[in-house]
């Protein structure tokens, strides 16, 4: 398991929302271009960067966000306002290396249909892609939170991989920005039903304890951002860690 250090930006400060409030805002005093130099001169290889603002439909920060990206080799996981095919092909083009989507997923079964018959870049676009679902008591929530879904959380895994996306990010909503803990429970139950998914766990991840426990289920990667902001976890922690994974990430 590869742990991915987060960076959530809003505008253009790097923050951390408490279960996905904007009015529970955190803003700590370093910028975007300060914390990739940062895991990059650690040996870090991957980071997950999450536009506050664009998930709101608001690019401001895009230019900004593209400008530092082009400087650095990381590759960048990349979340926030994703809701056509249009911005799926501009944000692979601008060098991104995976694209997070989960409104107009969840929403419009149309667009991950068009999505898993194109190619980007001569590769499948769907390569390029992680499904995002937000779980709150295994409801699946949307639109910064603040929508429900009707359709069931095993019933929507079933889909995405009959279209050919097996890679999903799975935010466990209970346990987003408490440090209380990563949702092992809701992870077990989706890789018992799923075992070929490609899980990335997010939220609640408060300590290297908490990482191992998520590695003993076999999951993909985990997003780590709070932890790293409130020193739970260091980056040579991190480094360690990803180093001993052997994995091909």
């Amino acid at each position: 398991m590869y742990i991915i250090p987060a960076i959530d930006i809003l505008d253009k400060k790097v923050v951390r929302l408490r279960e996905g409030k904007y009015d529970d805002v955190t803003t700590y005093d370093i910028n975007l271009e300060e914390m990739i130099e940062k895991y990059q001169s650690n040996g870090t290889e991957f980071v997950h960067i999450i536009d506050l603002n664009g998930a709101k439909g608001d690019f401001s920060n895009q230019q900004y966000l593209f400008d530092i990206i082009r400087k650095t080799d990381m590759k960048v996981q990349y979340g926030g306002g994703v809701r056509s095919i249009d911005k799926v092909k501009e944000l692979i083009d601008a060098g991104l290396h995976r694209i997070i989507v989960g409104t107009q997923a969840i929403t419009n079964p149309a667009f991950l249909d068009e999505l898993s018959s194109l190619y980007c870049n001569g590769i499948k676009c769907s390569d390029h892609i992680v499904v995002a679902i937000d779980v709150l008591d295994e409801v699946i929530k949307y639109s910064g939170w603040m929508e429900s879904s009707p359709v069931k959380l095993i019933d929507y895994i079933g889909r995405c991989l009959g279209l050919g996306f097996f890679r999903f990010l799975c935010t466990d909503i209970n346990k987003d920005g408490k440090l209380g803990g990563a949702g092992i429970d809701l992870y077990k139950k989706l890789l018992e039903h799923s075992p070929i998914i490609k899980l990335i766990a997010s939220g609640g991840i408060s300590s290297m304890e908490d990482i191992k426990a998520l590695d003993e289920l076999r999951i993909e990667a985990c997003v780590v951002g709070k932890a790293i902001y409130e020193n739970r976890i260091s980056i040579d922690e991190i480094k360690e860690w990803n180093l001993r994974s052997l994995i091909n990430f």
